[in-house]
């Protein structure tokens, strides 16, 4: 397993779902990714967009205006 980090802060939708989504695309299945945005957005876009491309979310944290959400890249 690898753990990776995406820098998305100072993003605005749809930037920090589309670069998660180039991320993701590098990584193998069982990877985990951990994205740090500023956009409260994120908190519910990326969760939903893991939904429908089948990669799990592990953890969700807010606080100090960064938003972090972990995800399982799932098999594609």
């Amino acid at each position: 397993m690898n753990r990776e980090i995406l820098n998305a802060r100072r993003l605005l939708c749809p930037l920090p779902v589309i670069r998660t989504q180039d991320k993701v695309k590098q990584l193998k299945a069982g990877d985990q990714l951990e994205v740090i945005c500023t956009d409260p957005g994120v908190m519910q876009d990326i969760p939903t967009w893991c939904r429908i491309n089948g990669h799990k979310v592990l953890e969700t944290i807010s606080g100090d205006h960064e938003y972090i959400i972990i995800l399982e890249v799932g098999a594609s």
